[in-house]
C-alpha cells in the first residue's frame, strides 16, 4: 500500500503515520477517525514549546501568529506528501492537487462548540489537539448523528495533547462541544477545492480573528 510505504521510507519526528494507518475508519453517519497518540510524547514536548502564543479566541491563519523552529517542522510535515498519500488512501478521495489550508486555536470562549457542519469546499477536516492535559467537561468534541441536541452523539473526543480528530466533511458531519473558556490549542488542517477557497478562508479568518482580538483588547 502507497501510504505503508511511505511511513516506512519518511523519517517524520512529528507525525505517527503508522498509528494513522492502523486507526479504523468508521464510515456512519459520515467517514471519521480518532488516533491517540498521532503526535508522539517526545515532540510534543518540542511543539509545546514552540507553539504560537494565543491569547485571544478565534482561529488564526499561520501567517497572523509567530512560533518556534519546531512548530515550523511540525507544519511542513502536515502539509507533506506522506500524510496527503495516507490520508487520500485512508478516505478513499483524490486529493492530488488539492491546496491545504492550516489554522490554530489556542483560546476558547463561552460562545465557541455551537453545532455545525463545515463549509462544502472543505473535503476532509483534521483536528490535532495539543493540552498537556484536559480535565474539563466542555470542551470535548461531540460528533453527533443530526444537528438538533449535542447529547446526540456518535463520539466524544477530549482535545488531548497529541490526539487526532478527521472526518469527511459532508452535510451530515454535524459537530460541536459543550461550552468551555480558558486556554485549548487545535491545529485544523483542511484539504480544500481550490485555492480561490484558501484565499477567501484566509480572508474570513483574519478578519474574524482581528475583530475578536481588537474587542477582547477593548474590554
Amino acid at each position: 500500500m502507497a501510504a505503508a510505504a511511505a511511513s516506512k521510507t519518511e523519517a517524520l519526528r512529528f507525525l505517527d503515520l503508522t498509528a494513522f494507518e492502523r486507526a479504523p475508519l468508521a464510515t456512519e453517519p459520515f467517514p471519521w477517525l480518532v488516533v491517540p497518540g498521532f503526535v508522539p510524547g517526545p515532540a510534543r514536548a518540542l511543539l509545546s514549546r514552540d507553539f504560537p502564543a494565543i491569547d485571544e479566541p478565534g482561529s488564526f491563519p499561520l501567517g497572523d501568529l509567530k512560533y518556534g523552529p519546531a512548530f515550523h517542522a511540525f507544519i511542513a510535515e502536515l502539509q507533506g506528501t506522506g500524510l496527503q498519500r495516507a490520508f487520500a488512501e485512508k478516505f478513499a478521495i483524490d486529493l492530488a492537487g488539492r491546496p491545504t489550508m492550516i489554522t490554530v486555536r489556542g483560546q476558547a470562549r463561552a460562545a465557541d462548540g455551537r453545532i455545525h457542519t463545515d463549509t462544502a469546499s472543505k473535503l476532509i477536516t483534521v483536528l490535532i489537539y495539543m493540552n498537556e492535559s484536559w480535565e474539563a467537561p466542555g470542551g470535548r468534541l461531540r460528533l453527533l448523528r443530526s444537528p438538533d441536541s449535542l447529547e446526540d452523539a456518535i463520539a466524544e473526543v477530549p482535545p488531548a495533547a497529541g490526539t487526532l480528530l478527521a472526518f469527511r466533511v459532508t452535510p451530515q458531519s454535524w459537530h460541536g462541544h459543550a461550552p468551555v473558556s480558558g486556554p485549548r490549542r487545535v491545529i485544523q488542517l483542511n484539504w480544500v477545492e481550490s485555492e480561490r477557497v484558501v484565499r477567501r478562508e484566509r480572508l474570513r479568518h483574519g478578519v474574524s480573528a482581528r475583530v475578536k482580538r481588537f474587542f477582547a483588547r477593548a474590554r
